[in-house]
């Protein structure tokens, strides 16, 4: 029993009550979204829509998303977590119910684009609003809960989807809208905002925009206010303080997207981030393809799927006592090692055992994964910009959702097996990359860390204000 009692400390322990609403609006979100896992199959068989453009539409969902991901990010940061939660919920939950009684294609493809951008807006926020309320030291076990409630609510609307599917199209949307709706409310309720108002004081930009090529890391807080790329700080009365950078013909740029878009050290990790997810895209756009061409039924393939499931629901929690003792880039090289040898394992495979145990091996490299991938995502974002950073390490993911089927389609028509070998050699070298922008990336994140904290009392003048 007290073995029990200190397993569930470390691995759900100390995280404040604001984090489990956050968590069972996640949770509630995830076990209702299933619709959308049946759009192809509503169009066809109830709307009679053909493949091509059933293909197009269920585009329009993935490139809403994308937009979707940017525009959750940037409002977060404006607007406020709780105001970007609440818009994305309660509008996604008003778009299905549009679907559940539309009956023109082309109206249910501009409406399948806009749930893209709502379902996708939530996902910055909501990492951001952990990020806020969750001290640094237990952000892990934070990001591990949260890819497990992610993992299960998949996992039980899945088989939600199923059996209303079954028994109407109409009930799927409706069902989905009033769980969006029963998340809105839990939010609304019980999550305040979280979004600092005054991170400016605490919160220095990086300036990577060095003429050179190089990156630097910068006090920004006690720029000089002449010369090229100076930065300075503006406060007004009732404004929230803000960072400003001048450009070399002294114009003001305040920090925002673009600033996560020319971080070169995030930009890597994102990077990395992509291979990771092309490679776990396999499993539901490739893997199918090359199961069949293996003779296997589907009802194998579903039993590959569901035990990937099965071990993330089971063993995720387990994991943060596992890898804590650990750096994050050795966390990180070793689990995409595992995603490479998984696959790789594929090129061999010809019937089911050795296909489930591939699955084995890449889904505990999935799990090792999870935790570091969003505290070094959480690490290297500037306070101010927090929500505008995740948004772009969430483009990742529909970019992967792309390539994947694109490119991953293409290999297997024309090299057959050796496409698992060339997934299983791209794997291993991001897991090398992992190791050689590990030590970098540690550095930078401790200058983050030195530069947060208050500045002691300096005689130096303070530099006037831009106007």
């Amino acid at each position: 029993m007290r073995a029990l009692r200190r397993w569930l400390d470390d691995t759900a322990g100390g995280l404040p009550a604001t984090f489990w609403y956050l968590w069972a609006g996640l949770l509630i979100n995830r076990a209702g979204a299933f619709a959308m896992l049946f759009l192809s199959l509503y169009l066809t068989e109830a709307r009679g829509a053909s493949e091509a453009l059933t293909g197009t539409v269920v585009g329009a969902y993935g490139l809403g998303g994308a937009g979707g991901v940017l525009l959750g990010g940037v409002l977060a940061d404006r607007w406020g977590r709780r105001s970007t939660l609440l818009a994305a919920h309660l509008a996604t939950a008003g778009l299905m119910v549009g679907l559940a009684f539309s009956r023109h294609l082309a109206m249910i493809a501009a409406l399948a684009a806009l749930v893209g951008v709502a379902h996708s807006m939530p996902s910055p926020a909501f990492v951001a609003a952990i990020v806020d309320v969750v001290p640094e030291r237990r952000r892990s076990r934070a990001f591990n809960l949260q890819f497990w409630a992610f993992n299960l609510g998949m996992a039980v609307a899945s088989l939600l989807a199923g059996l209303l599917a079954e028994a109407s199209f109409v009930a799927l949307f409706l069902v989905d809208a009033a769980a969006t709706a029963l998340a809105a409310v839990v939010i609304a309720w019980k999550v305040p905002e979280t979004l600092p108002r005054r991170a400016a004081k605490a919160a220095p930009i990086l300036d990577t925009s060095r003429s050179d090529g190089t990156e630097s890391v910068q006090d920004l807080r006690l720029a000089p206010s002449r010369g090229s790329g100076a930065v300075t700080r503006r406060a007004g009365r009732g404004q929230r303080a803000g960072w400003r950078r001048m450009g070399p013909v002294g114009r003001v740029r305040r920090p925002g997207l673009h600033t996560a878009l020319t971080d070169r050290t995030f930009l890597t990790f994102v990077g990395l981030t992509f291979v990771l997810a092309v490679l776990t895209m396999q499993t539901s756009t490739i893997m199918p393809l090359a199961m069949r061409s293996d003779g296997l039924r589907p009802s194998a393939y579903g039993a590959v799927v569901a035990l990937g499931g099965v071990l993330i629901v089971l063993g995720q929690l387990f994991v943060p006592r596992l890898i804590e003792r650990h750096r994050k880039d050795r966390v990180l090289a070793v689990s995409t090692a595992l995603l490479a040898l998984g696959f790789a394992t594929l090129a061999f495979a010809d019937d089911v055992a050795v296909y489930l145990a591939a699955a084995v091996v890449w889904t505990v490299g999935q799990m090792l994964a999870a935790p570091p991938n969003a505290q070094i995502n959480a690490d290297l974002a500037p306070l101010e910009l927090r929500a505008r950073y995740q948004s772009v390490f969430y483009l990742a993911f529909p970019a992967a959702s792309f390539v994947a089927p694109t490119l991953g389609g293409v290999s297997l028509q024309y090299l057959g097996d050796r496409h698992w070998l060339i997934v299983g050699g791209l794997g291993l070298l991001a897991a090398g990359c992992h190791l050689l922008a590990g030590p970098p990336r540690e550095r930078r994140v401790a200058a983050l860390r030195q530069l947060s904290t208050p500045l002691p009392h300096s005689s130096t003048p303070t530099p006037s204000p831009v106007r």
